[in-house]
């Protein structure tokens, strides 16, 4: 295996987590920003009030998008299952 060839499959694996990843962290930090935007205007300093709605938008997104995350998944493997002859050279 060349240089080269070893610094794209490492890229593609980096890729693949962070497009897996995304979802799931653009909607937590959203409900992060709307739960504190609304703790700070009713001064409601809760601990729970924080966690619960996202963990809450954490398992909804999970449900949402878990399905296009499987299929991500499963075509980076057999892709990466498919080059398994280039490996061994």
């Amino acid at each position: 295996m060349t240089v080269e060839f070893v610094v794209h499959l490492v890229r593609q694996n980096l890729m693949t987590a962070f497009w897996v990843c995304l979802p799931i962290l653009v909607l937590g930090f959203a409900v992060g920003v709307v739960v504190s935007l609304v703790q700070v205007l009713t001064s409601m300093q809760d601990a729970a009030f924080g966690s619960v709605p996202r963990l809450f938008a954490f398992l909804v997104g999970l449900l949402i998008f878990l399905p296009w995350m499987l299929m991500r998944l499963m075509t980076y493997t057999t892709a990466l299952f498919g080059d398994l002859s280039r490996f061994a050279r």
